[in-house]
């Protein structure tokens, strides 16, 4: 494996978007690799010699000799001795032994089984991803649409349902529910972290071997976890209860299908006929193989796609919380990709935050756009012709606007050729007439909106 280049690799998440990129590779190694992986579980076997040292089963010395060890072992040398026993956890152990007396080789992994490692290392290396990673990551995306929301809080931009031209909004409002659904999803992916578990219960839960040791075997559990900083799962078998790492997936994937949404968002308004966002091109960078004048989407899309490729999994780890009576081996393989899911979140957000927080608007296209949607009135003319006694506006309404797309003549001149209509509407308030000679401004409350919901998430995810 020596001199193997990410170029070897078989992964696109490893040559093109991490192993190949210094700076993601430095955030995301020391959690997410397998070095990473062999570090955290020799960190478990550690703090059981600790806690065996804290009851007098072993000596401080020898509990001192298992952790440095613990800190000396390395993946190559855990993945030769695999080679050769055909067993990770036990291959980890033998390095950590061969580092040790004899009398301190003893207790290494004693009263344990594979996934009381496995399972502990695992909580606690994405808890540990979670707190100094992805959570900070999460909020510099945060920060930018919140920045944006605010800065076109008061920008008019034609609302779109189903595709079609709705009714006003601001830009602003239409950032801020993704300041919303995102903050949602990281104070999820954060408490979920916090709740991953542990256990030091051996091999099929119950606590047989360390009984044979220990007096009180719940309570060295939780002195081990205590010392990892995790709490031990409410019962175990030979693996941690499923539902806490798949809750945490479930948050994670979720989280990715919003970036996916928002992503979707923004490159249609960057479409051609619609032109009113559009991601800051580099000086050199090219749009199109053939054609030099493209301006594609490419990190709007990349978002999508990944979201593609990685929200289908969540089907896997659904299907990992099955593991027959107290343990198969049927999650052993699709788990080891765990990593793999929460990385592409990562990246995801890391590389929308480049984006959004240059993302063109195109205040004049928006403009434009609304004042092509004509028909928009009609809402206001509806609820206006109601409220002032029309027996049935919403249909009077329907039908005046139909007449407008095929005689090409405006609503509000229509109606105002309609004595029967336009009688209802002599007594407006002004703002209501405002609402009919100037669309644009019929936007309800969507900068006060965009305001508070920005203030909201700016204090629950201490943004100050």
């Amino acid at each position: 494996m020596d001199g193997l280049s990410p170029f070897d690799c078989l992964s696109p998440l490893d040559y093109r978007y991490y192993a190949g990129k210094p700076e993601v590779f430095a955030r995301l190694s020391p959690f997410l690799s397998e070095r990473a992986r062999v570090a955290y579980e020799a960190k478990v076997e550690a703090a059981v010699a600790q806690a065996f040292a804290a009851r007098g089963l072993c000596t401080a010395e020898q509990a001192a000799e298992i952790t440095r060890a613990c800190e000396a072992v390395t993946a190559e040398e855990v993945a030769d001795e695999e080679t050769r026993v055909k067993h990770n956890t036990r291959a980890l152990v033998n390095c950590i032994r061969r580092r040790v007396s004899d009398q301190a080789g003893r207790f290494v992994h004693l009263g344990l089984t594979s996934f009381d490692v496995v399972d502990t290392a695992t909580s606690l290396r994405l808890r540990d991803f979670t707190h100094e990673v992805l959570r900070p990551d999460f909020l510099t995306l945060e920060r930018h649409l919140i920045a944006l929301a605010l800065r076109e809080k008061a920008t008019p931009q034609i609302g779109r349902t189903h595709g079609q031209f709705a009714i006003p909004i601001t830009f602003g409002f239409a950032i801020a529910s993704y300041v919303s659904r995102l903050g949602g999803r990281m104070e999820r992916i954060r408490d979920t972290a916090k709740n991953l578990r542990g256990k030091i219960s051996g091999a099929v839960g119950a606590y047989n071997a360390l009984s044979l040791l220990l007096p009180d075997p719940l309570a060295f559990e939780a002195d081990v976890l205590q010392r990892l900083s995790l709490e031990p799962s409410s019962h175990s078998t030979q693996i941690v209860e499923a539902e806490y790492l798949t809750d945490y997936l479930h948050s994670v994937v979720s989280a990715l299908g919003v970036l996916a949404n928002l992503c979707d968002d923004m490159r249609h308004l960057q479409r051609s006929e619609i032109s009113e966002v559009g991601e800051v091109f580099e000086a050199a960078q090219v749009g199109s193989s053939s054609m030099p004048h493209k301006r594609n989407p490419e990190s709007f899309e990349h978002v999508k796609s990944m979201w593609k490729a990685f929200a289908p999994r969540m089907l896997t780890f659904y299907m990992d919380q099955i593991s027959e009576h107290q343990r198969d081996l049927t999650n052993s393989a699709s788990q080891r990709f765990v990593t793999e899911v929460v990385a592409a979140l990562d990246l995801c957000v890391t590389r929308l935050s480049h984006v959004m927080s240059r993302l063109v608007v195109d205040r004049q296209a928006m403009a434009r756009n609304l004042a092509n949607a004509t028909t928009i009135v009609a809402e206001p003319l509806y609820i206006l012709l109601a409220a002032a006694g029309h027996p049935d506006a919403h249909e009077a309404m329907r039908r005046l606007t139909q007449e407008a797309a095929e005689s090409g003549r405006s609503v509000m001149d229509l109606i105002s050729s309609r004595p029967d209509l336009a009688q209802y509407l002599g007594a407006l308030q002004p703002r209501q007439a405002e609402a009919l000679r100037s669309p644009q401004d019929y936007v309800g409350l969507a900068v006060r909106k965009t305001e508070a919901v920005c203030r909201e998430w700016q204090a629950r995810l201490d943004l100050d």
